[in-house]
């Protein structure tokens, strides 16, 4: 497959185009830093913005998959999620792009914001409302376009290695679902492989520590 990655220099972007390397893909991976991200034959970096309609059409174009990774240390008064929500919009519908759009997010934004547990309800609130809020906005806009999409919401994310056993889906939040950490790693493979076999395609799911 050729996978285009947005947000492709860190995080779970990075281990992403490092796993779908090693899986044989050939990756698009768009970033503002691409000196950050190892070179490879297969491998087509695209220096640009997220935000940017025309950098998103040269790394989607001709690709099989999107992966949107992006994330930011912003925490107040950030709307680069929305932001890049309507440039993916804008973009994807220049494309007339069929193929999967799956898109990180977070558990707390959109719909899932009423199944957070206690501590990370507080995370959110002290030190994250306004990326969540924006998340909310750009899910809005991703569920309401005509994109094959997907939203994915990690829970806690850590720096861990690859443990196929151990993380779990959820295609519906619930009040008593485990809200424990899950590896950059462990949600990097979750996309490569919802690229290639698209089980959940059109819906929400969660994803945390097994």
């Amino acid at each position: 497959m050729k996978i285009a990655i947005i947000g492709a220099a860190a995080g779970i972007g990075l281990e992403a185009v490092i796993q779908g390397l090693i899986l044989g893909h050939h990756i698009s991976a768009l970033s503002t830093k691409t000196e950050a991200i190892p070179n490879h034959s297969r491998l087509t970096k695209v220096k640009g913005s997220a935000t940017n309609v025309a950098d998103l059409i040269s790394a989607i174009r001709d690709t099989d998959a999107v992966l949107v990774t992006v994330g930011t240390k912003k925490k107040k008064g950030t709307t680069l999620f929305s932001e890049i929500a309507a440039a993916l919009i804008e973009a994807t519908e220049a494309l007339d792009y069929k193929q999967p759009v799956i898109i990180i997010t977070g558990f707390g934004s959109g719909a899932s914001k009423p199944y957070l547990n206690l501590f990370l309800r507080t995370v959110i609130r002290l030190f994250l409302k306004d990326q969540y809020a924006d998340k909310t906005i750009m899910e809005n806009r991703i569920i309401a376009s005509n994109m094959n999409w997907e939203i994915v919401r990690p829970t806690m994310l850590t720096n861990g290695p690859l443990n196929q056993q151990h993380y779990a889906v959820a295609t519906q939040p619930a009040g008593n679902m485990k809200q424990t950490k899950v590896s950059r790693a462990n949600v990097a493979y979750y996309l490569l492989d919802e690229a290639e076999n698209q089980r959940h395609l059109g819906t929400c799911v969660a994803i945390t520590g097994a």
